[in-house]
């Protein structure tokens, strides 16, 4: 709901001064691209699309995205070098297509697209599953370095309580489901 992609039943969903639930499906999918990376533990990346065009893919359907990720100068194309680089992914990968990467390298092409264009929100599913302890540690420094730059606000989902530690703030699922079932007769 928070992505904008369901809609709840009653009540509203405000994020980032606007009312989700007052947009139509075509402006919460406009809102979605311009406002927030997502991460999925799937990672969703297109398998046909090199690894850096599935880094640049909510440039080429977000104008915002793209003046953001241009703001300091750069083209897309250097950001998402960039954030490619850092994330230990060198340049003789960045044309491959993203089907001959090892899961830990898809992952991070998942994390490099969810930040290109400096986001307001990040959602996080599960983002650090198949990387390994020095991995995981460097992707972490890199997603909090890019969010503080951003200011944006990171919303991480994760099994792993070691990785609490680094978060100022830990809910539980079950205090986050608040749902009502009316029992019906």
């Amino acid at each position: 709901m928070l992505g904008g992609v369901l809609a709840p039943q009653q009540g509203t969903i405000r994020l980032l001064d606007t009312d989700l639930t007052a947009l139509s499906a075509s402006a919460r999918d406009r809102f979605r691209v311009d406002h927030i990376g997502f991460i999925f533990q799937q990672f969703n990346l297109i398998p046909y699309l090199s690894v850096v065009e599935n880094t640049l893919l909510p440039c080429w359907f977000s104008t915002r995205r793209r003046a953001r990720a241009t703001a300091a100068g750069l083209t897309v194309r250097e950001e998402a070098s960039r954030l490619l680089r850092q994330l230990g992914l060198g340049p003789e990968l960045r044309d491959r297509a993203v089907t001959s990467l090892s899961v830990g390298q898809q992952q991070r092409v998942a994390a490099a697209r969810a930040l290109i264009g400096r986001p307001e929100m990040i959602i996080a599913d599960e983002p650090t599953s198949s990387l390994d302890a020095a991995r995981q540690k460097d992707f972490l420094d890199l997603l909090f370095h890019e969010c503080d730059a951003a200011q944006a606000t990171l919303l991480f989902v994760s099994h792993d309580h070691r990785l609490a530690t680094h978060f100022t703030r830990e809910v539980a699922l079950p205090d986050l489901n608040r749902a009502v079932i009316e029992e019906s007769n």
